[in-house]
């Protein structure tokens, strides 16, 4: 079998994770932090791009990775209009909407062109994305909310749920495709999917809508409450947003994003730790249950993922809920990259076909 290397580039807020994987086995991992000082003379994430792009260059120069034999570059794919899942070539579509920001301003948006400009120096190396957060792929039904100048968004782990999606379906013998399944992400945020013969056809907007409240998001919330609260004149349009997006979830009721220091108050006793820690599988037990509904009770497994899912009485928890749907697997914590390069390796050996953005 032909050897490929693909690198795999994932610029956080605070940091930009880079990795070599010969074929599907990693060979060099790194994850570059990057202080407040390092980033407070960018006014926009677009202009971190020379800083950061030049960081990873030194760095595989110092591990002695030799660009000119890199086979692919598969950067996280950003803030992009909605698309539907799969692998995607960069071009100059995507950069375009990318530098414009259209759908906002995150980190992640610089992927696309970092692993474009690295691809570019490199004559048989081309540059992808896939399964950005905007993977849409819901059904029609599940767009309308209950008023019409709502509706339901599509926002979500698409890349960690699909990634851990296909590794269950290897383990027995099935595809993907073939498979109905929900899929909880347990993270910073929280999402849960219904993926129904390999689309995603319903998900809570994990980034600031509906859903089961995490460490730092608020999920759902009574709306008469929330309306009240924006016209209280007590909070700018800014402090709600935190409230929602940042500052909810675990932060407002314990003081911490941190669920494992949730998880560890809990186990030595604190009983107010242990409601909202039960309150938080409690929320995402519920919405498996939803998805399970959308599924039509038709659900091969349910997985639990994220770095959440290492708490083993959370995960008690949602069993006892929920194992009466399906049989409950649970694949702890999270591998972006892997997932990133395996993407990029089924391109390679053209398994997967790259589709356009247009």
């Amino acid at each position: 079998m032909e050897d490929y290397k693909i690198l795999a580039i994932n610029p956080g807020s605070t940091s930009t994770k880079i990795a070599v994987y010969k074929n599907n086995k990693s060979i060099f991992l790194k994850n570059i932090k990057h202080s407040a000082d390092d980033l407070k003379g960018f006014s926009k994430i677009a202009d971190q791009f020379e800083f950061r792009k030049e960081i990873i260059l030194k760095e595989l120069k110092e591990a002695d990775i030799q660009i000119d034999k890199i086979s692919a570059v598969v950067g996280r794919g950003g803030l992009i209009k909605p698309i539907e899942s799969g692998v995607y070539e960069v071009n100059e579509r995507m950069k375009t909407d990318i530098m414009n920001c259209i759908m906002g301003e995150h980190a992640s948006n610089l992927g696309a062109l970092i692993a474009d400009d690295i691809a570019q120096s490199i004559p048989s190396a081309k540059a992808y994305i896939a399964d950005p957060v905007v993977v849409d792929e819901l059904e029609d039904v599940a767009r309308i909310a209950g008023h019409p100048k709502f509706k339901r968004v599509s926002i979500f782990h698409a890349l960690n749920q699909k990634a851990i999606a296909r590794i269950y379906a290897k383990t027995i013998d099935k595809k993907y495709e073939e498979l109905n399944l929900v899929v909880a992400h347990l993270g910073g945020g929280i999402s849960v999917g219904a993926h129904k013969l390999g689309k995603v056809i319903d998900v809570n907007n994990a980034l600031d809508g509906d859903g089961p409240f995490s460490p730092e998001r608020s999920g759902s919330l009574p709306s008469h409450q929330l309306a009240k609260l924006c016209f209280s004149g007590e909070f700018t349009y800014d402090q709600v947003k935190k409230m929602i997006t940042g500052q909810g979830g675990l932060v407002a009721h314990a003081g911490t994003n941190d669920a494992y220091e949730v998880e560890m108050k809990a186990k030595a006793g604190d009983e107010k730790a242990k409601l909202i820690q039960d309150a938080m599988a409690y929320n995402i037990a519920k919405w498996i249950g939803a998805s399970a509904a959308v599924l039509k009770g038709k659900v091969d497994a349910i997985i639990l993922t994220g770095g959440i899912a290492h708490n083993p009485d959370l995960v008690d928890y949602i069993k006892d809920m929920v194992g009466f749907i399906a049989p409950v697997v649970v694949y702890p914590g999270e591998d972006e990259m892997q997932a990133l390069a395996m993407n990029g390796l089924m391109v390679l050996k053209g398994e997967v076909e790259p589709k356009i953005y247009s």
